[in-house]
């Protein structure tokens, strides 16, 4: 049974891509969120473990720039994610896949090439649409500028701690939201000043924002 969450806030383009996913499969289960809440609330329940795939619109309500897809990523770090989009430059393609998307497809394609792009992140490949990363060996070449570089380097939990940063909780409430010690997220930010080559939490937030957050 292969199990699919449509995170899109327009009930057209959820039925589009329900059509594709009705030709690829025979077995199928699909969730549909109309907000970002929605598929958070979703992702994050008991049965979490056995969804396949998440398609995921950037611009949903309760979503800014990139802050949905850092979400969802923070999340479940198991689930691939496809972001499927109506921009497309290549500044939104890098970003998507700097913040972890597994894929990359634009809303203009045809439903054949969306199925394409979803076969091919089922796979295991990295999907982004030509002709911004030439594939090699297999796999999307990389799409990271030097500074892009720098947030891909911070680890899942720093990740988790950015994001809280960037919506303006202290270290007390971020300490409490994750379930860890002040001592901890203290940690956290050093590691992440360090790493993005910045001096204070809010050149973090901004530097991030600059990156990720902001765009859309």
């Amino acid at each position: 049974m292969f199990r699919v969450l449509i995170a899109d806030d327009h009930p057209l383009f959820r039925a589009a891509l329900r059509q594709v996913i009705e030709s690829l499969f025979q077995e199928y289960e699909i969730i549909e969120a109309g907000t970002l809440e929605e598929a958070s609330r979703f992702i994050d329940g008991s049965d979490a473990n056995d969804i396949d795939l998440v398609l995921l619109d950037l611009q949903m309500p309760g979503s800014s720039g990139f802050s949905g897809l850092v979400s969802l990523r923070n999340v479940a770090p198991w689930v691939p994610i496809i972001v499927v989009s109506a921009t497309s430059s290549e500044d939104v393609v890098r970003a998507a896949i700097t913040c972890g998307a597994s894929g990359f497809i634009p809303k203009s394609f045809s439903r054949d090439e969306i199925g394409v792009g979803m076969t091919r992140v089922l796979a295991g490949d990295v999907y982004v649409p030509f002709p911004f990363a030439p594939c090699a060996g297999g796999r999307a070449a990389p799409l990271r500028t030097e500074s892009e570089e720098r947030l891909a380097a911070l680890t899942h939990g720093e990740l988790r701690v950015l994001d809280l940063l960037a919506k303006g909780k202290s270290n007390k409430i971020i300490a409490y939201e994750l379930g860890i010690k002040e001592s901890t997220v203290k940690a956290h930010i050093t590691a992440i000043l360090r790493k993005l080559k910045v001096h204070s939490r809010t050149q973090a937030v901004l530097a991030a924002r600059d990156l990720s957050f902001g765009r859309g």
